[in-house]
């Protein structure tokens, strides 16, 4: 009986690869592909020494046509070259030498000329184990322009392959390992091209892949720097990748999968939303390789549910690190600044449905029926009282400071702005207390009051706010606030909130008979300080119509002799207030005069005010019979 012959063992690959010639050392590398496969970590090591680096560079560069030989034999000599460059890099040694991390533009350039993808694949393999087995082998790609080579290859890439599962790791890791603010600004455009094909493989897999993809997503538009390729995204990707992305989340939302997982998927759809609106939610296009069409309202009614799963745990967590017992109090303080930074996700999500709903009500064309708008809204109230709970136990406990409790505050001041009536009972309990919570940072309440201006302005129009308001004082925080957003506009993005503000006092004021005994001029004095610096080179007719009103209104508190006996109310400040309602009632007299109707409104207000407490002042008085020559004496 014959015996087989025997196979050529590392010992012979070993001696060819030592051998003189280049035909042995090439018999060599062929028979070395066949030990760099497997975890044998020592031989490889064994053969990558053998082999010395000059002569695989060498092979390289004849693989890439710069080489001195070899030009027939091109294409073989590449893909043994990449072969062995990806089995060496199995081991992390190796893979992690300057030899191989200055194999990384070559490599980038092959990328950048093939298309075969067995090729692509073990260049993509040697890309990542250089990329993790150092920072210089993710320096290295960085430099050596791979965000420009995967941007045009990717999308050759099959969904789901060990090529795109390759990619998708080095990207997360240059994004992980190099500055954000760099990388976003400088390739805005080639991220925007990836983010769709990552999308798809979010949409469609369904193994470990699809988490690596959400990762992926979350990172590169939920970080800080994200805000750099919105626009980009929008506009280069179309409108199908939120489409994969949507698909995404709800499966993520709807299946069995860890709460870390899930609580990305929110991240992710809070970006969409920021990208996109609150009707991302209820979009509903169809995708050919997405085979079940889903309801429109499910990803609202998912996202809505899962962020109220969120809140209520995340809530109870953080009153129990907060008011029980703790060993570390660094510890628990770490821990509450990261639940911290997970509820902002909820509430930020569950603070955009509560403005879709409010403004699909009324619409001509409502995408969600009236069942889903009940079962909304039951999430919602339910979800309020929770928040509400939770800032009775921050009250009792005598906790006034914390962004937790600003951002409860938030989500509360949303709500009751679209449904004033909502926990009535709790609401009136806690009104004081929620005016009196600040943020971390700041030195006293301003961003609290800010949100519950809306609210505010609402109950103030009938007598038991109004009273209730002023009953704890609640009218001076209004007042506060309305002279730091005067003061400091830049800490608000919107001026509606200053009208807000405005249109709470004038409530007050316009009904003062009702809460008399809880106004005095004192508490008006900064607010007229600030309203005269306002208006002085203001000339927007709303904001001087709102200033003169306003002004009108707390004359008629007090008289000129009392005013200006407070030492910290200035001669000048009086008159600038005196021209400002001068000009309003000049305004008023004047034919053919284009104001609106609220314009109109507060102009009325100012003149009739005026013929109330004019003989108490007497200076503008006579401005006004005199043509304003009291001032200029």
């Amino acid at each position: 009986m014959e015996e087989e012959p025997k196979q050529p063992g590392l010992e012979d690959c070993l001696k060819l690869l030592r051998g003189g010639r280049d035909e042995q050392r090439l018999a060599g590398l062929l028979l070395a592909t066949k030990f760099c496969k497997g975890d044998d970590k020592a031989s490889v090591t064994r053969v990558y020494e053998a082999v010395g680096p000059r002569f695989l560079h060498r092979l390289l560069k004849t693989g890439t046509g710069t080489g001195t030989a070899g030009a027939e034999d091109r294409e073989a000599y590449l893909r043994l070259s990449i072969t062995i460059l990806a089995g060496f890099c199995r081991v992390p040694e190796i893979a992690s030498s300057r030899d191989m991390v200055s194999k990384v533009p070559l490599v980038l350039d092959v990328m950048s000329n093939i298309s075969d993808l067995s090729l692509l694949e073990e260049s993509y393999e040697f890309l990542v184990l250089v990329a993790m087995a150092s920072e210089d082998g993710v320096i290295a790609l960085h430099e050596s322009g791979a965000m420009k080579v995967f941007a045009t290859q990717v999308s050759t890439l099959p969904d789901g392959s060990q090529s795109m599962e390759f990619f998708m790791r080095i990207l997360q890791l240059m994004l992980t390992k190099l500055p954000l603010d760099i990388i976003f600004i400088k390739y805005k455009i080639e991220l925007s091209c990836m983010v769709g094909i990552i999308a798809r493989q979010f949409a469609l897999l369904h193994n470990a892949l699809k988490f690596d993809a959400l990762h992926l997503l979350t990172t590169l538009l939920s970080s800080k720097h994200s805000e750099a390729l919105y626009d980009v995204v929008k506009s280069t990707s179309g409108d199908v990748w939120a489409t994969y992305v949507r698909v995404g989340v709800i499966a993520v939302l709807r299946n069995r999968v860890a709460s870390s997982e899930k609580l990305q998927a929110l991240t992710l759809a809070e970006s969409m939303l920021t990208i996109f609106s609150g009707s991302w939610l209820l979009e509903q296009n169809s995708l050919p390789d997405v085979p079940d069409s889903l309801p429109a309202d499910r990803c609202l009614l998912l996202v809505l549910e899962s962020s109220r799963i969120e809140v209520a745990v995340l809530l109870n967590y953080i009153a129990s690190l907060k008011y029980g017992t703790s060993t570390s109090s660094s510890t628990t303080a770490e821990s509450i600044f990261l639940e911290q930074k997970k509820l902002a996700v909820s509430f930020s999500l569950i603070e955009r449905i509560i403005k879709l709903i409010s403004d699909l009500y009324g619409a001509e064309e409502n995408p969600i029926n009236e069942s889903t708008s009940t079962k909304v809204i039951a999430g919602l109230n339910e979800t309020i009282g929770l928040v509400l709970d939770f800032l009775q136990d921050a009250k009792d406990h005598g906790e006034k400071k914390g962004n937790d409790l600003l951002a409860s505050v938030r989500i509360i001041g949303s709500y009751l702005a679209e449904s004033p009536l909502a926990c009535k009972e709790k609401v009136s309990n806690l009104l004081e207390y929620m005016l009196s919570v600040e943020g971390e940072d700041e030195p006293s309440p301003f961003y609290s009051i800010c949100f519950l201006l809306p609210i505010l302005c609402q109950i103030t129009i009938e007598v038991p706010g109004r009273k209730a308001l002023a009953s704890f004082g609640g009218h001076k925080s209004v007042i506060a606030c309305f002279v730091k957003l005067i003061e400091l506009p830049q800490m608000v993005q919107d001026i509606g909130t200053i009208f807000l503000a405005c249109d709470t006092i004038m409530n007050l004021l316009l009904h003062r008979d009702d809460i008399r005994a809880q106004l005095h001029e004192s508490q008006f004095i900064p607010l007229l300080e600030a309203l005269a610096g306002w208006t002085v080179e203001n000339e927007d007719p709303a904001i001087t119509t709102m200033a003169s009103s306003l002004c009108s209104l707390i004359f008629d508190l007090t008289s000129q002799d009392a005013l200006l006996s407070y030492t910290n109310f200035k001669f000048s400040v009086f008159d600038n207030l005196s021209r400002l309602i001068i000009r309003s009632l000049d305004a008023f007299t004047q034919e053919g005069m284009s104001v609106d109707d609220k314009e109109h409104d507060l102009l009325q207000i100012v003149v009739a005010e005026y013929s109330s407490w004019a003989d108490r002042y007497p200076l503008i008085k006579q401005a006004v019979e005199g043509g304003q020559a009291a001032f200029n004496t």
